[in-house]
């Protein structure tokens, strides 16, 4: 039941990139381009995601459990250390670069391209790489 739910939470998660068009990496880079024809369409999409986030931890709090009778699993840490940073900068020039965050590429992945399929192929260089050292 737990992979279950896991996977209707992707599926969902997926469904939403595609619907506000974030699998296109050229609304993406449009975003980023702020001297020329910027496109603000993600920031309305990060918005509603930072309103659902906001909403969803109020509704945990006020639970014990999940749906499944499990006990919820909420970050606790709140340092900064050079992982974190070195991790974020390293995301966003990954995404700045190629278009692509991590959710919006395996979304994409239905219908490959190139480009994508090299940002994949990175990414899992850089986890596998990230496990090693």
């Amino acid at each position: 039941m737990k992979a279950l739910m896991g996977y209707l939470a992707g599926l969902l998660f997926g469904l939403g990139l595609a619907i506000s068009g974030m699998t296109d990496p050229a609304r993406v880079l449009g975003f980023l381009d702020i001297a020329g024809a910027w496109d603000p369409t993600l920031m309305f999409v990060l918005g509603g995601a930072v309103v659902t986030t906001f909403i969803g931890y109020r509704l945990v709090w006020r639970r014990g459990a999940t749906l499944l009778g499990t006990a919820f699993q909420l970050p606790t840490r709140r340092d900064f250390d050079t992982r974190l940073i070195g991790g974020s900068a390293l995301f966003g020039v990954g995404w700045g670069l190629s278009g692509y965050c991590p959710g919006p590429a395996f979304a994409s992945l239905a219908g490959p391209t190139a480009p994508l399929v090299a940002m994949v192929l990175a990414m899992l260089a850089g986890w596998y790489l990230a496990r090693r050292l």
